[in-house]
C-alpha cells in the first residue's frame, strides 16, 4: 500500500510498543476492512468485544479492492487503531475477522474467522485478474474489483465460480485460508462440500448479525417511517440496487455482458408523473460501492431532479436497515438488501434480475424465478397498488436468510474466544440496536402541479405531482400551482399561485412566519397564497390582502399525534377553497371567516383529515 515504516502505528502495537502502551497484555483482535461494503458487516461484530479489558483491537484494509474510496474515512471513524497492511501482516494477533477473502489474508498471523458481507455466498464472481489467488499458484493479481459475465472470458467459458464457496477463493495452495467459515443456514454448507469439501471442515454456522438487528428493531418500525417522514396513510416505496451494470441502477452494460437497457431512467420519471406526493413516499437504497465508487456526490447529481421531487437517499452504511423496516414496498434487484426486505415479508417487486449472475442452486435464484417483475411497459402505480394488495409472502427467504434467528451474537462471540483460547466475558453477548435516524424531512422543492376539488362546504380533495400527473383529472377539478421558495426552478416562483417553505418558526433569517409571507406576496405579485411551514402539523399563511392564519392539520386518532396531512397542502386546500368561491359569491374575508368557525376537511387519496385554521394573535408591537 505504500507506507513506509515511518508511517507505522507505534502504539499500541510496533517495535518498542510495551514502552508507550497502558495496557500490553492485551489479546489482539485485528479487523481486516476490504471496503466499506466488507465493513458493515464487520462493524456488527465489533461489539462483541465491548467492556473487555483483556482484548485490543487493530483494523487494517487489504488495499486490494477497486472500491477503495471512503474506506479511509470509515476506518478513522471507528477510532480504532489502524495498521497499514505492512504493519498487520508484521504484527502477531490472536484472532483476524474479516468479511471477504480480498487481500493476502493467509499472510496474516493469528485464527482466521471470515463472515459474509451479505446475505450468504450467492454471487458468481469470476477470479482470474479480480485481486484473488488462482489455484495453480495461490498468488493474486491486481484488483480490478469488475465483475466479469458468468461466462468467463470468452464464449463457451465455463461460468465464473461462486464468490465465497468454490475453491478459487477458499483455498491457498490447497489448504484452506480460513479456520472458521461463518455460514447462516444449513443449505450453504451443502453447498459448500459439494463445491469445496476441502474448506467443509472450517464451516461453522453462526448466524447472520446484520438480519438479527433487522429482526431486534422490528418493533420500531413506525419511529424509522416517522424519521423518514412517512405519514399515516402515505406508502413508502424504496428502490434498492445492488452494484454493477446489471443492477437496477446499471445501464445494462450492453458489450459487457448486461441487457443494453437503462430502467432506474424511465423508472424516476414514472415516480414523478404517477405517484402524488402526498400518498408516496419514495426512498433509495445503493450499494456502498455505486456510491463510493462513483462518489456520493455524483449520486445526488445524478438524482438531483429525484430528489427534488421528494427522493430521499439513504446512507448505505448507516440508515439502510431502518429504511427496509419502514418500506411498505422494494423495487430492487439481485442484492442482498432485497432478499433482506423479502425475509421481513415486505413485498418486493424486481426491476432487475440476472440470474446469470446468481449461484443457480442458492434460494436466492429460486427466489428471482418466482418473485413479481417490473413491466416496463405497464402503469408503475397500478403495479405498486397490485403488489401490495395481492401479496403474499414468499416462504424461502425467511427461512433461508438464517436458521438461528436472533443468536448470532452468542454463536459469534462463543466462535471468536474459543478461536483466541480464552473464556468469555461473564456478561451476555449482545449486538448493538440499530439507531434512529435523523429526521428526514423529503421537501419537495420541485414545482408542484395541484389539482383539487370542492367536495363540498369547507371539503376539498387535493392531490399535488412534482411533474404534470399522468392521469386525467376528476371532471370539475382546478389546477394551479405551488412551489417552494428553495426551488431550483426559480423563473416558476413569478407563475406560482402558492409559495410555501418550511423553517423554524424562530429562524432569524426569516423574521418570523408574519413577516416572510407579508414578503414574498410583496415579491411575488402573482402569488395569491404564501405558507411558512413551521412543523410537521402546522404552517402559517397569509392570503393576499388578509391577515394571517395558522392552519392546524387535526392528528387522526391513533397515529400518535402525527398528522396525516403535508401542512402545505392544507394551504394549497385553502388557496383552491377560496379560488373556487367556494360555489358562492361571498367575499374572500366573509369565506375566511367561514373557514376560521368551521375548519377545513382536506382529502388526499383516501383518506380525509380535518384543519383547524387559527387567526394569529397580534404582534406585541402592535398591543
Amino acid at each position: 500500500m505504500g507506507y513506509g515504516r515511518a508511517e507505522w502505528v507505534r502504539v499500541p502495537v510496533g517495535d518498542d510498543a510495551a514502552r508507550w502502551a497502558t495496557r500490553a497484555k492485551c489479546l489482539r483482535v485485528l479487523v481486516v476492512v476490504h471496503n466499506v461494503t466488507a465493513a458493515t458487516r464487520l462493524l456488527d461484530v465489533l461489539p462483541l468485544f465491548d467492556d473487555d479489558l483483556r482484548v485490543q483491537l487493530l483494523v487494517t484494509c487489504t488495499g486490494s479492492s477497486a472500491f477503495a474510496a471512503g474506506t479511509a474515512e470509515l476506518l478513522a471513524e471507528t477510532g480504532v487503531p489502524a495498521l497499514p497492511w505492512e504493519q498487520a501482516v508484521e504484527t502477531p494477533a490472536d484472532l483476524v475477522v474479516s468479511a471477504s477473502f480480498g487481500g493476502q489474508l493467509e499472510l496474516l498471523s493469528g485464527k482466521l474467522a471470515i463472515l459474509s458481507h451479505g446475505v450468504g455466498y450467492t454471487k458468481r464472481l469470476a477470479t482470474p485478474d479480480t485481486g484473488h489467488r488462482t489455484p495453480d499458484t495461490g498468488h493474486r493479481t491486481p484488483d480490478t474489483g469488475h465483475r466479469t459475465p458468468d461466462t468467463g472470458s470468452g464464449a463457451g467459458a465455463a461460468p465464473a465460480p461462486v464468490f465465497g464457496l468454490a475453491p478459487e477463493w477458499l483455498l491457498s495452495r490447497g489448504t484452506p485460508v480460513a479456520d472458521a467459515l461463518v455460514l447462516s443456514h444449513p443449505e450453504q454448507y451443502e453447498r459448500l462440500s459439494a463445491a469445496c469439501p476441502e474448506a467443509a471442515p472450517t464451516a461453522v454456522l453462526a448466524g447472520d448479525p446484520c438480519f438479527d438487528r433487522i429482526l431486534a428493531a422490528r418493533p420500531y418500525r413506525e419511529r424509522f417511517r416517522r424519521a423518514l417522514a412517512v405519514r399515516p396513510g402515505q406508502r413508502l416505496v424504496l428502490l434498492n440496487s445492488t452494484w454493477n451494470s446489471d443492477s437496477l441502477l446499471g445501464d445494462g452494460g450492453e458489450g459487457r455482458g448486461g441487457n443494453g437497457s437503462d430502467a432506474v431512467a424511465a423508472l424516476l420519471d414514472r415516480v414523478a408523473a404517477e405517484f402524488p406526493v402526498d400518498e408516496y413516499r419514495f426512498a433509495a437504497v445503493l450499494h456502498p460501492n455505486v456510491w463510493h465508487g462513483h462518489g456520493p456526490g455524483q449520486i445526488r447529481a445524478w438524482l438531483d431532479r429525484a430528489r427534488r421531487g421528494g427522493l430521499t437517499l439513504i446512507d448505505p452504511l448507516k440508515g439502510w436497515r431502518q429504511a427496509l423496516l419502514a418500506a411498505d414496498a422494494v423495487i430492487g434487484d439481485h442484492g442482498s438488501v432485497t432478499y433482506y426486505a423479502a425475509a421481513l415479508g415486505t413485498p418486493v417487486l424486481l426491476g432487475a434480475a440476472p440470474l446469470d449472475a446468481l449461484d443457480p442452486d442458492a434460494p436466492i435464484s429460486t427466489f428471482m424465478r418466482r418473485a413479481p417483475r417490473l413491466d416496463p411497459t405497464a402503469s408503475l402505480a397500478a403495479q405498486i397498488e397490485e403488489l401490495i394488495g395481492r401479496h403474499r409472502p414468499l416462504a424461502g427467504p425467511a427461512v433461508f436468510t438464517t436458521s438461528v434467528p436472533g443468536e448470532s451474537a452468542v454463536r459469534l462471540r462463543r466462535l471468536f474466544y474459543s478461536m483466541m483460547g480464552a473464556p468469555e466475558p461473564g456478561r451476555p453477548a449482545s449486538l448493538e440496536p440499530l439507531p434512529l435516524p435523523d429526521y428526514a424531512p423529503g421537501t419537495v422543492t420541485a414545482p408542484l402541479h395541484v389539482l383539487s376539488q370542492v367536495l363540498g362546504p369547507g371539503r376539498i380533495a387535493v392531490s399535488r405531482w412534482s411533474e404534470p400527473p399522468g392521469v386525467s383529472p376528476d371532471e370539475g377539478a382546478e389546477a394551479h400551482v405551488a412551489v417552494h421558495e428553495d426551488t431550483r426552478d426559480v423563473d416558476q416562483l413569478d407563475l406560482a399561485d402558492v409559495i410555501f417553505r418550511d423553517g423554524a418558526p424562530d429562524d432569524p433569517r426569516f423574521g418570523s412566519p408574519s413577516i416572510w409571507t407579508a414578503e414574498v406576496l410583496h415579491r411575488h405579485r402573482g402569488c395569491s397564497l404564501a405558507a411558512y411551514v413551521t412543523g410537521p402539523s402546522e404552517c402559517v399563511v397569509r392570503v393576499r390582502g388578509e391577515e394571517p392564519l395558522r392552519l392546524v392539520a387535526v392528528p387522526a386518532a391513533g397515529t400518535e399525534g402525527v398528522s396525516g396531512v403535508d401542512p402545505a397542502a392544507c394551504a394549497s386546500a385553502l388557496y383552491a377553497w377560496l379560488a373556487t368561491g367556494g360555489h358562492d359569491t361571498v367575499a374572500t374575508d366573509e369565506r375566511l371567516a367561514r373557514v376560521v368557525a368551521d375548519g377545513l376537511r382536506v382529502r388526499t387519496g383516501t383518506r380525509l383529515h380535518s384543519v383547524r385554521v387559527v387567526p394569529l394573535p397580534p404582534p406585541e408591537s402592535a398591543k
